[in-house]
């Protein structure tokens, strides 16, 4: 007869190597679940109804864009953060409204006001290290303008970006 001794449950590894699974599920899906309800959702509007009315609008506002033949060159020094904007049609206001709008996260959505200078161009100063993908919007006004320009951009960018009343247009 061999002497041969079962060691107990808890001197083993198997067991504890399957309670350490069970544990780091337990904290990893406790610590999500946390997170998601102490995080809110950017991307989610409670307003839904609103905005999907409000796309006549934008799209008449497009279509005016179009009807005064208007388009618009920008660019962003690297150098000196300025934004110079060209600016072809049939109208020459003395300021306009550039939207940079970041697409997962409104809170870094910017706004900056362009002075006219001469001839359809536009200058301000933009900011320090704009960096990642950006959507565009210009447009004469604040809030209610009748016109607005569209475009897509990714930062840095040296290249000149096209802003259109209809879609959006990576670096040429």
């Amino acid at each position: 007869m061999s002497s041969h001794s079962v060691t107990p449950w808890y001197k083993q590894a198997w067991p504890w190597f399957l309670l350490g699974l069970l544990g780091v599920s337990i904290v990893a899906s406790s610590t999500l679940a946390v997170m998601a309800l102490r995080t809110s959702d950017g991307l989610v509007q409670d307003d839904y109804y609103e905005h999907g009315r409000a796309i006549n609008v934008v799209i008449a506002k497009q279509e005016r864009a179009r009807e005064l033949n208007l388009t618009a060159e920008l660019r962003v020094d690297s150098i000196t953060s300025d934004i110079i904007l060209d600016l072809d049609g049939d109208v020459r206001p003395d300021t306009l409204y550039l939207k940079l709008i970041f697409p997962t996260q409104d809170d870094r959505d910017q706004q900056f006001v362009l002075e006219h200078v001469r001839d359809g161009r536009y200058l301000a100063q933009g900011p320090d290290n704009l960096r990642y993908r950006w959507y565009l919007q210009l447009q004469p006004d604040e809030d209610d303008a009748d016109w607005r320009l569209i475009g897509e951009a990714r930062f840095p960018d040296e290249n000149s970006i096209a802003l259109q009343p209809g879609g959006r247009s990576a670096s040429e």
